[in-house]
């Protein structure tokens, strides 16, 4: 079967002429949309994300890159010059400073299949140009690879307050693997939700074979808070406010998970139950999104016992 040439370049959607810097910018934009994690149960994403790392693994070296550069559609007789035992001078070596030459190092399909496990983690074009030669460590498409198997996730639950969801915070998780006692430190950003999961990437099970250990998996349970509601990013909290002021206008104290008090204009004839808002005093919104808002919802209270002038004014 012919294998086909593949432009990494129109892959990463970069010039042929692209700094280091493009290239990795490039890769990570698109590893971010395309992530398995992100597109679960979507194959035709993972085969994406496996092109894309494919072509970064390629373009992000450069010696693999000035490689790729140089002998383009040359690939095949590349190949052949090494299945032949590479006879004579390396008619592909690049010249360097004063005339020097330096070789290109083939590449194991192994070193990716941390991230990919048992399944092949290069394309027929990489493993033939890149990865094909049988000098150390490498081995031909076709041969029996190692048995190899990437550990198993490990799952976990916490629970954390209101507070600690806010401010961001952390948990130390125990494990046992094997009769082997070990403590993890998992970070829990502020704003989670509950019933979201952390991840601590390498800290599940250790995989067999030199594959990658699993991941650490923590769901998180945010509790119940006695003083606000939360709704998305967005809380909820009931202030008193006295009848003279909910009459004739005023001010009252709001409390905020931040730790301060803030002061709330109450517009004169606010009637009981209305709800008032301050922006930007709510839950923070995660990846950097700014914070929710603070709803007040007033609570209008008749002062007891009733002052004989109320009174009056009711029964007129």
């Amino acid at each position: 079967m012919a294998t086909t040439f593949k432009d990494y370049y129109a892959t990463l959607g970069v010039e042929r002429a692209a700094s280091e810097a493009d290239i990795h910018r490039a890769f990570r934009k698109l590893a971010r949309k395309h992530h398995p994690d992100v597109n679960q149960g979507d194959p035709a994403a993972e085969q994406r994300f496996k092109e894309i790392n494919e072509a970064h693994e390629v373009l992000g070296d450069p010696k693999k890159r000035a490689k790729y550069d140089e002998l383009g559609p040359r690939w095949q007789e590349y190949e052949a010059w090494e299945r032949a035992g590479r006879p004579g001078r390396n008619p592909f070596a690049a010249a360097g400073p004063a005339g020097s030459a330096f070789e290109y190092r083939t590449v194991s399909p192994e070193e990716l299949e941390q991230m990919f496990g048992e399944r092949e983690p290069f394309s027929d074009f990489f493993e033939t140009f890149f990865g094909g030669g049988a000098g150390p460590g490498g081995r031909r498409r076709g041969q029996p690879r190692a048995r190899s198997q990437r550990g198993d996730d490990v799952h976990g639950e916490t629970e954390i307050t209101l507070d600690e969801a806010y401010r961001g915070t952390t948990r130390t998780v125990e494990l046992n693997e094997n009769g082997m006692h070990r403590r993890v430190e998992v970070r829990i950003p502020a704003g989670i939700g509950d019933g979201a999961r952390v991840r601590a990437g390498g800290q599940g099970g250790q995989g067999v074979g030199g594959a990658a250990a699993g991941d650490l998996l923590v769901r998180v349970r945010v509790l119940p808070d006695g003083r606000f509601r939360r709704e998305g990013s967005d809380l909820h909290v009931r202030v008193p406010v006295p009848l003279r002021t909910a009459v004739a206008g005023g001010t009252v104290a709001v409390p905020s998970l931040s730790g301060r008090q803030v002061e709330l204009t109450v517009p004169a004839g606010s009637q009981n139950g209305a709800r008032l808002r301050l922006r930007g005093l709510g839950m923070p919104r995660l990846r950097g999104e700014g914070r929710g808002d603070l709803f007040a919802t007033l609570d209008v209270r008749i002062p007891q016992p009733v002052p004989e002038e109320l009174r009056r004014w009711a029964e007129a």
